[in-house]
């Protein structure tokens, strides 16, 4: 019984029933050794998938290089081969599994925010007095399931470096992102203007609304009042309010650190990995990239205009 060939191996009866459940070929053939062997050695683990095909480990390296996260490296092959070619976990474990062997901290710098461990960090909120602020609780519902493109969210880029700053725009339904830099710093009059340049370019199909946090940078929001732009604000200390912008920041955070000197950045690496980005795929966009579902919709809007004029409409 497996009582008694437990108590000769000196393990648990459910121990020995689990290994002829798991190991016996057949209720007529019962535990046969061999095949029990083979079935072990089938399941044995031989360590990564990225460790032992060198190939993949290549593309998956060059691409997480780029920028890119862990589950978008994952679902971009799915999506290019038609079928699973590695799991975000595998890639997670594979990079934590060299930082311990290693002792080093370079391979820390393939994940998006760069941390030897996964999780969240708390952020701290501002609070200021805002004239003619709107709370999220007057924003139009549709915002907020991002199926409808034009709205926006804001925030800004800081440096260590005394008045250095950029402005970053992030559209919520296709994740672009546009990222200028603000020679005056955080002053709220040449922040609204900016954005009125930024924004006023676009048809106003696409320029809907704007979200900020409470920083007194943005008190000047109603300037944008004139280009059809409605403005709204967060709750205080709630910046998951506006959580797409926050997370294009943190992922700009790998080629901008906050040692960076703006002053002597070329513009032409800003606008590289600004390019990157948005080229990057997303899983919330069925792995496409954000440039490609924001110039979908430009050319949608061009192309209704234009069947409109000919049918007439004015």
């Amino acid at each position: 019984s497996f009582r008694q060939i437990a108590a000769a191996l000196d393990r648990a009866p459910s121990t020995i029933a689990r290994e002829v459940k798991r190991n016996g070929s057949s209720r007529k053939r019962g535990y046969r050794v061999p095949y029990a062997h083979q079935q072990a050695r089938a399941r044995r683990w031989r360590g990564s998938k990225l460790e032992r095909d060198a190939a993949l480990r290549e593309q998956v390296l060059a691409r997480l290089k780029a920028g890119w996260s862990p589950e978008q490296v994952a679902g971009r092959l799915a999506q290019e081969a038609g079928r699973t070619v590695v799991s975000h976990e595998t890639i997670y474990r594979f990079i934590y599994a060299q930082i311990r062997r290693s002792k080093e901290y370079d391979w820390r710098h393939y994940l998006p925010q760069g941390k030897a461990k996964r999780g969240r960090r708390a952020r701290k909120g501002a609070v200021s007095r805002i004239p003619h602020r709107q709370g999220l609780e007057a924003r139009p519902p549709e915002v907020a399931d991002r199926q409808t493109p034009g709205h926006w969210e804001a925030d800004l880029m800081l440096f260590s470096t005394y008045g250095q700053a950029a402005l970053v725009l992030h559209e919520r339904h296709s994740r672009l992102l546009l990222v200028q830099r603000l020679p005056e710093g955080k002053a709220a009059e040449p922040i609204a203007m900016a954005i009125g340049q930024v924004l006023g370019g676009l048809p106003e199909a696409l320029r809907q609304t704007i979200t900020f946090d409470n920083g007194a940078e943005f008190a000047r929001h109603f300037r944008l009042h004139d280009l059809g732009i409605a403005t709204y604000f967060c709750d205080t200390h709630a910046p998951w309010q506006k959580g797409g912008v926050e997370n294009g920041i943190g992922r700009l955070r790998r080629f901008l650190p906050r040692r960076t000197d703006l002053a002597n950045l070329p513009e032409e690496l800003l606008e590289q990995w600004v390019r990157a980005y948005n080229n990057t795929p997303r899983k919330c966009l069925n792995y496409q990239t954000p440039a490609e579902v924001f110039n979908r919709e430009v050319l949608r809007l061009e192309w209704e205009s234009t069947a409109f004029a000919r049918a007439g409409w004015r």
